[in-house]
């Protein structure tokens, strides 16, 4: 990794992040960075839930998001001092992991306020960042969060000084002590210590990132340094592609795991299928842990772990795992997190054992490790099964959906780009060379798109919007399983008119993207919840509806863009859909809230949707996009 290479990319970023009038905007530097992020696992969605706060008292925080079983909060700040182009490379050299450390402080001091209940009363009830500060206030919720994790946006070169030349260098943040919380709840006092996880993400993540193509970020796990463990194992095989140890482990050492680090540990296979329900996972597991803990192991199918490398020692005729680099539980999900959760409860785990299988590869490329840890995944005996679809960029269907996107021109001549592997565009224009330029001008970012992106745009015309809100793997797979279907007979044609009118959704998601707005010029705060809901009622009223005919999206391919009538027509949809998502969520959390479906099923069948196009300038503007069945 090159200097020169880390400042091109910053280059690359800065010129995505401009507004329209040219500025750099911090909450599209957040935009760009997040899609990176989930692709590292280090978040489940990039659809946060965006704030702006910026106080003299040093206070600062951009975006957070709440785990979908509310244990783990995770705030994203943005250092405003890094993205201004007019910056010199050499001021963006850091060194001193100080100089990280006072920027995240500055979001650590707004959580303790929020946490204190003195934060609230600074903003006002519309402002999105009351939200977070009720989010942390409110007894209930502070009961269940158990980790914060703070993420420095910061488009600075972390170094080395100690060569002849500045070198690029990894920079590691400790967790702060943890935050000691005293708070009643329904005439309980509630004492927590809410674990505080930092983390920089610079324009060294961003290159490994980007030069990565899409894997995840390597997990390395010391178990003697971080959970005090001597963990025995027994080598079972050693075959020329991996070797396999047996070993038990005792249940605190996956509590601490999965506390560390979240569904990061999981393979996105079982992560993106599991649906954790917080205090009802697997009462069956529960119940064995409640009752007859010491016959757990007997009960339980145990966990199964795959690693790309390891290191072993042995000890007085012993063999003890010292650690495992780029670890994933791919088996076992549902023990691991029923676990967690059932000592979160008070049930006592010190009795629990867990047997665990671990596999390790041997030197095998990136592709040939993913498909082993995939069929590994899908092979094994799990408590709830994995359906065998393929989330990876070389599913079969988006082969097919990139072959397409090279040769289906638009009415007007043009091509959009399909990136079906993170990072393709970029690696393109670099080995273009001089005609990079001439590339990046041919697919302007309006009309490229990633796997991920046609998942959410796909998804948004239909009838889970709280699909989108979630984002990440969860509606990526609810997308590759409606394509797929159940057996090959079933699977939705990937042609020319499936093609158009995914292209004619995009369009329409962006438009509305753009005529919502951001910022203190935008409609509301509730953005990405809003466009989702409002594409998913107008896709009720017409192709949801079989006594109504079909919504004409071949016109949006024709013309590509949203005529203004039908703009106009989205525009008072979205005005409303602010004020339905506030009315009927059942908590002042309103983003987190759009993620529920009671929220989307609410609203679609509210009074309200069905007034709105009963009126004449709607209903007239609807009439006209519907083709007779």
């Amino acid at each position: 990794m090159m200097l020169s290479e880390l400042f091109v990319h910053r280059t690359e970023l800065i010129d995505q992040s401009q507004d329209e009038h040219g500025f750099v905007d911090e909450q599209l530097i957040l935009d760009e960075i997040l899609p990176h992020m989930l692709d590292s696992k280090l978040i489940d969605s990039e659809d946060i839930n965006h704030v702006y706060v910026s106080l003299e008292e040093g206070l600062k925080l951009n975006g957070y998001s709440v785990s979908d079983t509310g244990e783990r909060l995770q705030c994203f700040i943005v250092d405003e001092s890094t993205i201004e182009s007019s910056v010199l490379d050499t001021d963006l050299l850091i060194s001193e992991r100080s100089h990280y450390e006072t920027q995240l402080n500055r979001s650590i001091k707004l959580v303790k306020q929020a946490l204190a209940g003195s934060l609230a009363e600074k903003f006002q009830d519309s402002d999105p960042l009351s939200a977070f500060a009720y989010h942390l206030s409110d007894p209930s919720r502070l009961a269940e969060i158990d980790v914060i994790e703070i993420f420095l946006i910061s488009l600075t070169a972390t170094v080395s000084f100690k060569g002849k030349q500045p070198e690029p260098k990894s920079i590691h943040i400790a967790d702060s002590k943890p935050l000691k919380v005293v708070a009643r709840h329904e005439g309980d006092q509630i004492q927590r210590e809410i674990l505080i996880k930092r983390r920089v993400i610079d324009l060294n993540f961003l290159t490994a990132a980007l030069n990565s193509r899409g894997r995840r970020e390597s997990l390395e796990v010391r178990f003697k340094d971080e959970y005090s463990r001597n963990i025995e194992v027994i080598k079972a095989a050693d075959q020329k592609h991996f070797e396999s140890y047996l070993c038990v482990l005792d249940a605190e050492v996956l509590f601490e795991l999965y506390r560390s680090h979240g569904t990061r540990l999981l393979e996105k296979n079982v992560r993106s299928f599991l649906s954790f329900k917080g205090r009802g996972v697997n009462s069956g597991i529960k119940e064995t842990i409640r009752k007859e803990p010491e016959k757990f192991i007997a009960f339980n199918n145990g966990v199964t772990i795959t690693a790309s490398s390891a290191k072993i020692f042995d000890y007085k005729k012993k063999t003890y795992l010292e650690s495992l680099t780029d670890l994933q539980i791919v088996n076992g999900g549902q023990t691991t997190a029923t676990i967690y959760f059932s000592q979160r409860e008070g049930l006592d785990i010190s009795a629990v054992k867990v047997m665990a299988k671990i596999n390790v590869a041997k030197g095998d490329s990136d592709s040939e490790l993913e498909d082993l840890i995939s069929k590994i995944s899908n092979y094994s005996n799990s408590q709830s099964r994995v359906s065998p679809v393929d989330l990876r960029a070389r599913n079969p269907q988006l082969v097919t959906l990139k072959q397409l996107s090279e040769s289906i021109q638009t009415p007007d001549g043009r091509l959009w780009f399909f990136e079906r592997a993170k990072g393709e565009f970029n690696t393109m224009v670099r080995k273009a060379g001089s005609s990079g330029t001439r590339i990046k001008n041919q697919y302007p970012t309006s009309r490229r798109f990633s796997k991920e992106q046609l998942a959410k745009y796909y998804t948004a015309w239909g009838d889970q919007p709280f699909l989108v809100k979630k984002g990440g793997e969860k509606v990526f797979r609810y997308f590759i399983e409606e394509i797929s279907g159940p057996d090959d007979k079933s699977q939705k044609p990937i042609d020319r008119e499936f093609y158009e009118s995914l292209v004619s959704k995009i369009i329409i998601f962006r438009c509305l993207e753009k005529s919502y707005g951001q910022g203190k010029n935008s409609m509301g705060q509730l953005r990405s919840a809003v466009i989702p809901y409002s594409m998913s009622v107008v896709y009720s009223v017409s192709d949801g509806d079989p006594t109504k005919g079909d919504f004409n999206l071949a016109a949006i391919w024709r013309s590509q863009d949203v005529e203004r009538d039908l703009l106009e027509l989205y525009e008072r949809l979205m005005r409303l859909m602010n004020d339905l998502i506030k009315s009927y969520a059942k908590s002042e959390d309103f983003g987190e809230y759009s993620k529920k479906p009671e929220l989307w099923y609410a609203i679609k069948n509210c009074p309200e949707i069905r007034e709105f196009f009963a009126k004449r300038e709607n209903a007239s503007v609807l009439s006209k996009y519907l083709v007779p069945n």
